[in-house]
């Protein structure tokens, strides 16, 4: 992974389909604020780490966002489910909020998080 000023690059081989995520610094957010990205179907996503009931990280343990069956992005915390290319919650105490996406794109095998995005949002 490497991150410079407004984005992250990631080696596509490095994310997975339905598998650990990967976190990222979101320094424009705050010191301690984080970011993760993870694949789903094929495409990647990307999104603040943070859930839309609580300002709290969602991953139970670093990089661990799927539900068990791997259909659904889950906050540790509170439960909410999340649907991992929309970031629409559809179950919780936050259901019809959604995550905050980051711009995301692969080509030439390469993630690119474009994390200058959510400053717009």
């Amino acid at each position: 992974m490497m991150q410079v000023e407004n984005t992250v690059t990631i080696n596509s081989e490095d994310l997975q389909n339905e598998a650990k995520g990967l976190r990222f610094a979101l320094p424009a957010l705050g010191e301690f604020a984080t970011g993760f990205v993870v694949r789903f179907r094929g495409k990647p996503y990307a999104y603040v780490n943070q859930c839309a009931h609580v300002s709290i990280e969602l991953d139970w343990d670093e990089g661990e966002f799927f539900t068990s069956q791997k259909d659904y992005l889950i906050c540790a915390t509170h439960g909410a489910h999340y649907q991992p290319d929309t970031g629409f919650c559809v179950m919780g105490p936050c259901k019809g909020k959604r995550l905050k996406s980051i711009e995301v794109t692969e080509h030439n095998q390469q993630v690119v998080i474009n994390i200058a995005s959510i400053s717009s949002k």
